[in-house]
Formats: structure tokens, C-alpha cells, sequence
């Protein structure tokens, strides 16, 4: 029984699934997005968000135990260089999980993870929309549009006056 076990063990030993997160959260960190399945996105997730917390703060300390994680250089520099500005000013929910169907040969449930702020597609459009956001009414039959009509027939009534 797996009682208070929260972990997914991927069908592999400790050390071989550390070695497994530790590669493919250096690939992602490195490509910003990786293709893999289902099961070892969500548990990459839980690997990475937490190093992308701390690497908020560009410290030593911090830099030493997300490179203990990773054990790549290239992968703990680029996080610090390249992605811990951009999140700087989020709180979390770093990454982003697309399910892409089944695998050809085995039937696995493949899955796209990608850093959020990373995505062009999605960032293009919110900054277009945040930037062009105005306010629209709509006018059926509420007051105003009452009001509006009952004005034009004066003003129009105050000329026909005034010739």
C-alpha cells in the first residue's frame, strides 16, 4: 500500500528516477520546452517549480543547491542568466502542461511542458490585450439609450424654432 507515498515512482529506483527529473529539468531549463509523457510531466513539475522558487534569489546558497539538483552548469546558469528575471514577479505556476494524444508505438500519453512566460504565442497576446484594454457598453433599451433618443427630436425641434 502506498499510505502518505506522494511521490510517482516512473518504475524506476531512486537514483535512477533523481538521474531522470535531474536530465530532463536541465532540458527543459536549457529548451524552454520539452516533449515527454504524461506521467513524467507532472512529476517534473513537482521537481522544478520549486528549484524556479529559489532561483528567484541569486544567492550562493541558492545557486549551489539548484545546481546539486541539476548537475549542469550550462542548465544552472542559464536558469539564473536567462529565465529567473522573467518570473521574478510571478508567485508560481511556472510551468504549463498541454496533453498531446497517445505515443504511436506504446500507446503512452504524450504531453508538451513549457515554461509560461517563454511562450511567444500566449505572451503576444496578452500584452497586445493589456495594452489596447478599453471598456465598451452596450445600449438596448436601457436609459441612457431612452434619454438619448428623447434629446435628438428636442435638439432637432430647437433648430426647426430657431429658422
Amino acid at each position: 500500500m502506498r499510505h502518505g507515498n506522494k511521490n510517482n515512482a516512473l518504475g524506476r529506483k531512486k537514483a535512477h528516477r533523481g538521474a531522470l527529473l535531474s536530465n530532463l529539468a536541465s532540458a527543459l531549463i536549457e529548451h524552454k520546452r520539452i516533449e515527454t509523457t504524461l506521467a513524467k510531466a507532472k512529476a517534473l513539475r513537482l521537481y522544478v517549480e520549486p528549484l524556479l522558487t529559489k532561483s528567484k534569489n541569486d544567492s550562493t546558497h541558492s545557486r549551489r543547491t539548484i545546481f546539486s539538483h541539476l548537475q549542469n552548469k550550462e542548465a544552472t546558469a542559464m536558469l539564473f542568466r536567462d529565465v529567473a528575471p522573467k518570473i521574478a514577479d510571478r508567485p508560481g505556476g511556472y510551468l504549463r502542461i498541454i496533453k498531446l494524444g497517445n505515443r504511436l508505438g506504446d500507446a503512452a500519453e504524450m504531453a508538451m511542458i513549457e515554461l509560461v512566460d517563454f511562450n511567444t504565442v500566449y505572451t503576444k497576446e496578452t500584452a497586445a490585450g493589456a495594452a489596447k484594454k478599453t471598456r465598451r457598453t452596450r445600449r438596448t433599451s436601457g436609459a441612457k439609450a431612452k434619454a438619448d433618443g428623447a434629446a435628438k427630436p428636442e435638439a432637432g425641434a430647437e433648430e426647426a424654432k430657431a429658422e
